[in-house]
């Protein structure tokens, strides 16, 4: 009975790690659209979207299934809830990836009214974000966990940068306003990456703990 149980962990693990590393790709490829102003590539990121939606739905089942065949208990019981609750995160982050390339598409290749430096470094930060926490899921590393947590702060950071120079710009020139609210918008939309990151991060912690934000949860 625990070899087959540990064998469908195992699956759920793999799962779990093609539909991160899907994600993963489409934020680089996010980064990429944005940075050459490729509205086909972001075209084709909002299109695989529906891919990522069909892996969380498979593997959603394969949790649910687990848990009626198998009744697991305890640790094993937070592992499989872990897996539901980061599921939901890694989802989202697709969704992300998602709503950038529609605002790609919208600036229809346009000259950026400013060199982009700090939006692409949010990229590869988040990037490496998703990454590290699933490494962390899958490895049972509760320190780079931890880590996954702390680098959100460099997110935060170069978010605000990124709001206050574009301000500038708004204030400086009017016509700047519509273009100045998309790259803001773009920006958020990788500081909230980075944040779905961290959840993912919380939840590797519960499932090894069984603590939640420092609170007892099972």
């Amino acid at each position: 009975m625990r070899k087959q149980f540990d064998k469908q962990l195992e699956n759920l693990n793999a799962k779990l790690v093609e539909m991160s590393e899907a994600v993963e790709q489409a934020i680089a490829n996010t980064n990429t659209a944005l940075t050459t102003r490729n509205t086909e590539l972001a075209k084709e990121i909002i299109a695989c979207d529906d891919d990522i939606d069909a892996m969380e739905k498979e593997i959603e089942s394969l949790c649910l299934k687990l848990i009626i065949q198998q009744q697991p208990v305890a640790s094993d019981l937070r592992l499989v809830s872990a897996v539901l609750k980061i599921l939901t995160d890694v989802e989202r982050i697709g969704d992300h990836a998602s709503d950038i390339s529609e605002i790609i598409c919208m600036m229809n290749g346009k000259e950026y009214i400013k060199k982009l430096e700090d939006i692409p470094q949010m990229a590869e930060v988040t990037q490496k974000m998703v990454h590290d926490s699933i490494v962390a899921f899958v490895s049972k590393d509760i320190e780079l966990a931890k880590e996954v947590i702390a680098t959100d702060d460099k997110v935060d950071d170069l978010f605000v940068a990124v709001k206050d120079e574009l301000i500038v710009l708004i204030n400086n020139n009017q016509e700047n306003g519509d273009q100045a609210i998309d790259l803001i918008m773009i920006a958020k939309y990788f500081e909230r990456i980075g944040d779905h990151a961290v959840n993912i991060a919380e939840w590797v912690i519960f499932s090894l703990t069984g603590f939640h934000k420092d609170s007892r949860v099972m």
